[in-house]
């Protein structure tokens, strides 16, 4: 076990999103020593300039080019240096950080999460698609640079806690919890009618909209699914999910003497972003303490695969292998928008991830990456946002 070595270089991607915040809110409560090299943001120009001159980066990079203008002049006469677009991004991702926290939403956070782990830092992983689209290149690339990845999702960070990697022969499952989202007791006849603000209205978690919708169609659960089979090279079969509607136990680990571990604590995320900066040292912090005697009764259910497909279809993607997770996660991606647009209904998400992933399917479209991997997830994503645009536009059609 190391010694957290302070003050520590952090560069945060996502910075105005909710973990981005999460993590300077916890450096700011710890008082952790920090010196921050550069923030990211994607069009909040607005908060990335208070953020800025709060923290006093190096440099602050805004994905809109069209915002660099305003975020200069927020800027003027603060030595902050200042860029923008994709370009600037991966430099800021590249930057000479020890820490680097991947929190750029969706599949423009691949590319800078993989120049982040290049530099042989610490990657504290909050982008899914990084793992989706390109789990081996991304964790292979990360060992080589003598960096880690460490996952923030608080299911994966749950499992990264308690899965000792001398003992993982010994490991029968990994059980992912899930909230069951705001439907959880729904029928299909009342989710068929539900609308984005009830989608939006997570029970436990503050998160952004897509994660949200994702967690009432329980596909965020598919995506953390596919994660851990890349993250803890764990076979599907020997990954479970479990639904456990008050958020405590975030996951367990089942070893083949029957002993399960578990890790439980408030849905808070800053405390699996803390796990990720200090590990294996641990940041103190005033969190909420666990008090399970007035917490009340903690319940699991099985997870409902019939009202909630996006599950099967996940495990699908998974075992078919190739490109078809990231297909699977850019149609997610396309049909989630066309909800909250108020394009196509709530049932409708799963329903165009699947039919996206059979027409690739019928193309031959779903194969294993060739040479370069990135480049590969970068043609599938395309394509499969293409196909999945023309399913809800069929979705759309007057009947």
């Amino acid at each position: 076990m190391g010694t957290l070595s302070l003050p520590r270089k952090v560069s945060i991607l996502g910075s105005t999103g909710s973990i981005g915040v999460s993590t300077l809110d916890l450096f700011a409560q710890s008082g952790a020593e920090v010196e921050i090299v550069a923030l990211a943001a994607g069009r909040n120009v607005e908060r990335l300039a208070d953020q800025a001159l709060a923290w006093r980066p190096q440099m602050a990079v805004i994905q809109d080019e069209s915002a660099l203008p305003r975020l200069r002049e927020r800027l003027a006469g603060s030595g902050i240096r200042t860029a923008a677009g994709s370009a600037a991004v991966a430099e800021a991702a590249a930057a000479d950080s020890q820490w680097v926290m991947s929190a750029i939403v969706g599949f423009a956070g691949l590319a800078p999460t993989l120049a982040a782990a290049k530099t042989g830092a610490v990657v504290a992983l909050a982008n899914k698609e990084s793992l989706i689209c390109a789990g081996p290149a991304l964790l292979r690339t990360a060992k080589l640079a003598g960096g880690a990845v460490i996952p923030v999702d608080s299911e994966h960070s749950a499992i990264f806690q308690v899965f000792a990697p001398s003992n993982a022969q010994h490991v029968a499952r990994l059980i992912l919890t899930a909230s069951g989202g705001p439907f959880r007791g729904w029928s299909r006849e009342q989710m068929a009618r539900a609308t984005p603000e009830q989608a939006l209205a997570h029970p436990n978690w503050s998160m952004g909209a897509r994660i949200s919708v994702d967690s009432a169609t329980m596909m965020n659960k598919g995506l953390e699914v596919i994660e851990a089979a890349y993250l803890f090279a764990m076979p599907p079969d020997r990954i479970d999910v479990l639904i456990h509607p008050q958020s405590i136990v975030h996951s367990l680990v089942e070893y083949a003497d029957g002993s399960t571990l578990a890790q439980l604590g408030p849905p808070d995320m800053r405390a699996p972003i803390a796990c990720a900066f200090a590990w294996p040292d641990r940041l103190p912090w005033p969190a909420q303490p666990l008090d399970l005697a007035r917490m009340g009764p903690l319940s699991f259910e099985d997870p409902d695969i019939e009202r909630f497909p996006a599950l099967r279809i996940a495990k699908s993607a998974l075992a078919a292998g190739g490109v078809a997770p990231t297909a699977m996660n850019a149609a997610d991606e396309i049909a989630v928008a066309a909800f909250l647009d108020r394009r196509i209904g709530f049932l409708d998400i799963a329903a165009t991830v699947e039919e996206t992933l059979t027409r690739m399917d019928r193309r031959n479209l779903l194969g294993r990456p060739e040479n370069d991997p990135v480049e590969a997830a970068r043609l599938t994503d395309a394509t499969a946002r293409r196909v999945a645009d023309d399913v809800v536009s069929g979705l759309m059609a007057p009947a």
